[in-house]
């Protein structure tokens, strides 16, 4: 019997041949625990799309969309060898105060998830990571929920015995996080996390995909180092490389990333780094291939 995942992969496939090629041979990569979770996401996403009298192929519209943004800023970045948004007021004004491109831009991040293998490995490394620090984390903080995946996985390792905030600059992020998390115990506050000031400091803090959308990601680092505690923990992921309608800082290699993190007061403890395609090292750095981060951060004593 055909997944969900597998329809879906086959609608994208009939109407984008090529993309629909190579996310056949993202399946032919995972195991059945991929499929299992895959199920139960997108079960969860599919009574979001009821909630709302939408359909998966809505979603598919969506996520097609998203590509051919994607396309288009590629070209541009190959053209000038930099992103199109050079501040944060002008992705502001061109996407986070814009309903329309919000909704359309996180319905095809949440079909995208489990879409790319990059995604569903920083997943388990994250998971890896709570359960090596679950019994110490008695508050949590995420920043920037996106598709309540990862506060969901959490709420689910960490248990009731720690108190879980979000925070989100965008109400249309914020309402699709409560429809996909439905959890009465998980508090939602809408801000800009530099405004955010906390009543306590935080265990474990997780920000996924935020700091390629910032102009300047220490000052963005050294504020989630004022709020986590001294023994504290912060699992970050970036992207280099990846021209999107939103993003504004550009990371070329890990090391720059590196750097940032060090700058703004942190050491690694533990890290991942995944490349969008499968080639040696080298020729992704030489042809500026794309690649995911994922660190596990702590206080430089």
């Amino acid at each position: 019997m055909q997944s969900q995942l597998e329809n879906i992969v086959e609608r994208i496939s009939s109407r984008n041949i090529l993309h629909g090629k190579k996310l056949r041979n993202n399946l032919k990569k995972f195991d059945e625990d991929y499929f299992s979770r895959a199920e139960i996401f997108l079960n969860k996403y599919q009574s979001l799309l009821l909630s709302e009298d939408k359909t998966i192929e809505y979603a598919i519209d969506c996520y097609l969309q998203f590509l051919a943004d994607v396309n288009f800023e590629s070209i541009q970045f190959l053209r000038t060898g930099e992103y199109s948004s050079k501040s944060f007021e002008e992705v502001n004004r061109r996407v986070y105060s814009d309903p329309e491109v919000m909704e359309y831009y996180l319905h095809a991040l949440l079909l995208r998830q489990f879409l790319l293998p990059q995604n569903y490995n920083i997943l388990l490394f994250f998971n890896k990571t709570l359960h090596q620090n679950n019994e110490r984390i008695h508050s949590y903080l995420e920043v920037g929920g996106g598709h309540g995946l990862f506060v969901s996985e959490a709420k689910s390792i960490i248990g009731k015995k720690a108190k879980f905030d979000l925070v989100d600059i965008s109400q249309s992020a914020i309402n699709i996080a409560k429809k996909m998390i439905t959890d009465e115990n998980i508090s939602f506050i809408l801000s800009d996390v530099t405004a955010y000031k906390p009543t306590l400091k935080y265990d474990f803090i997780t920000m996924g995909e935020v700091l390629e959308h910032v102009e300047n990601p220490v000052n963005l680092l050294q504020h989630l180092h004022s709020i986590l505690n001294n023994d504290g923990k912060l699992f970050l992921t970036t992207i280099t490389n990846a021209p999107a309608i939103d993003h504004i800082f550009l990371f070329r290699n890990a090391d720059e990333i590196r750097e940032v993190i060090s700058s703004a007061g942190f050491a690694i403890e533990d890290e991942l780094c995944i490349y969008s395609e499968d080639m040696p090292v080298e020729r992704a750095e030489k042809y500026q291939i794309s690649m995911m981060y994922a660190g596990v951060l702590i206080k430089k004593n």
